[in-house]
C-alpha cells in the first residue's frame, strides 16, 4: 500500500506533538528550528521516531535540506517508494 504525501505528512504531525512545546498548529511550512524551537538532539530524537515509525532510514546527507515538516513528509515519501 502506497501512502500519500497528505497520509504521510498527518502521521508526522502525530509523531511531532510532544515535541511542540508550544502547542502551534502544525502545517507542512512549519519549521522545526524556528517555528518548534528544537534543538538539534530534539530535532535527532523526532526523527528516530518518524524512522521507527515508518521502518526507515533517512539519509544523513539530505538532513541539512529538511527543515519543515512538509519537506519531511516528502523526503519519508521518497524513501518509501524507493
Amino acid at each position: 500500500m502506497t501512502l500519500s504525501t497528505t497520509d504521510i505528512f498527518d502521521q508526522i504531525c502525530v509523531l511531532v506533538e510532544p515535541f511542540n512545546q508550544k502547542a502551534i498548529a502544525v502545517t507542512t511550512e512549519t519549521t522545526f528550528a524556528t517555528d518548534l524551537e528544537l534543538d538539534s538532539l530534539s530535532v535527532m530524537d523526532m526523527l528516530a521516531a518518524i524512522e521507527d515509525h515508518f521502518d526507515v532510514t533517512v539519509p544523513l546527507n539530505i538532513l541539512p535540506d529538511l527543515e519543515t515538516v512538509g519537506q519531511v513528509a516528502e523526503a519519508i515519501k521518497k524513501i518509501l517508494e524507493e
